[in-house]
């Protein structure tokens, strides 16, 4: 089996060549390819594939990259290197790894913090004046809402009054007109009462009864003044 015999020669390569390093201080790249197309590789901890490469352009003078490899590889390069000078500084601005400083880089990182201060103060006072000039629209804010709520209690108040005012001019309208219709109902029962009382009081009439006929004792007085004549 060929992939078998592929796996134990590669074992064997891989060995030999940790040998080599550990043994001999030797600097190794190693890369295999199966047929399948899986990768293997192994790199001296000292060194990585990437210098190996370049030492061996460098030592054969054959050119492994073209132009536009090599641009990228020396802005990798160059991006690399300042981003370690970045976490450096970044360290001495903390207070880190100070002792191999001269007094001009320690003057220098102390310009630094100064300016960095005096513009987080800066920065601070220009939010509190933010916050202040937030806090002073909410007042405002505040004062007018409570202005307008107020006024609408006093509208409603004021439509609660005049409500109560009618209600209770019909209520006194309604109870005088009863007052004087129960009045008028006294008086007239007072004045049927009093009448009756006044003839009760009153002694009973008396009658004269005159004789409807007419004078008998005239007439025959008359009639004999006539005989006589």
């Amino acid at each position: 089996n060929r992939q078998v015999t592929y796996s134990k020669r590669r074992n064997g390569i891989m060995k030999k060549a940790k040998e080599i390093t550990v043994l001999c201080d030797a600097e190794v790249s190693l890369v295999i390819f199966s047929s399948t197309g899986k990768m293997s590789e192994y790199c001296s901890p000292s060194t990585t594939l990437i210098k190996i490469l370049d030492r061996y352009q460098k030592a054969s003078g054959k050119r492994l990259w073209d132009a536009k490899h090599e641009y990228l590889s020396s802005e990798v390069d160059r991006v690399k290197k300042e981003n370690d000078n970045m976490q450096i500084e970044l360290r001495h601005l903390k207070g880190e790894d100070l002792t191999s400083l001269h007094p001009k880089e320690l003057i220098s990182i102390e310009d630094a913090l100064q300016n960095g201060l005096v513009g987080v103060r800066a920065k601070q006072m220009e939010f509190m004046k933010m916050m202040k000039k937030n806090e002073r629209m909410l007042e405002e804010e505040n004062k007018r809402l409570s202005y307008i709520l107020h006024n609408q209690q006093i509208e409603m108040a004021d439509g609660s009054n005049v409500g109560e005012m009618e209600n209770n001019g019909y209520h006194q309208h309604h109870h005088h007109h009863h007052h004087h219709h129960q009045k008028g109902r006294g008086d007239h029962y007072g004045q049927a009462a009093a009448a009756h009382a006044s003839s009760q009081q009153m002694p009973p009439f008396a009658f004269r009864v005159q004789p409807i006929q007419p004078n008998l004792h005239n007439n025959n007085n008359n009639t004999n003044n006539t005989n006589n004549k």
